[in-house]
């Protein structure tokens, strides 16, 4: 094959190439277009249908919450968070005055609970309890109750011991 003629095939390639680009850039674009078209339309659907095939409904309520505290004063500005009952002598009782509110926005009653006694066999001759009478808190209601420890004529090996004391609210 001669230079010249070698020439002409080259020419021919690119210009055969040239053209297939030119098509295939052009469907591209077409495809581009097209792309966009059917995503712009879908949100235009989606956008009008919500608006059109739609119905809103307000609502409104109240989430029912419990809660309990406990206060060294009756407008309970001063939270308890530790009761030092000093030296307690056996048979006699001694008494601590509390506050307790209803946190919640439901009326509930409370109760009483002691846990992590140490030593753990200080629950069995140490009590607490109150003078709580069961009334139903409203919300925002305080009331004043007295803690009384006890501790039995009979305690033996214990010096001095820990515990915490638990009030839960009750529906």
């Amino acid at each position: 094959m001669d230079n010249a003629r070698l020439k002409k095939v080259k020419q021919f390639f690119a210009v055969l190439r040239g053209f297939c680009f030119q098509k295939f850039k052009k469907k591209l674009a077409i495809f581009v277009f097209t792309l966009f078209i059917c995503v712009f339309s879908t949100l235009i659907y989606t956008s009008v249908s919500m608006y059109l095939f739609s119905a809103t409904i307000s609502s409104k309520g109240v989430v029912k919450t419990l809660g309990v505290g406990v206060y060294w004063d009756e407008v309970c500005s001063k939270p308890v968070s530790y009761i030092d009952w000093g030296i307690v002598d056996p048979v006699l009782q001694k008494n601590v005055t509390v506050y307790v509110r209803n946190e919640g926005n439901v009326p509930a009653f409370i109760s009483l609970d002691t846990i992590n006694w140490d030593p753990v066999n200080a629950s069995s001759c140490i009590t607490l309890s109150w003078d709580y009478l069961g009334q139903l808190l409203g919300p925002s209601e305080v009331v004043e109750v007295t803690f009384i420890l006890s501790i039995s004529s009979d305690v033996q090996n214990i010096t001095s011991f820990t515990f915490d004391i638990m009030i839960t609210q009750v529906e």
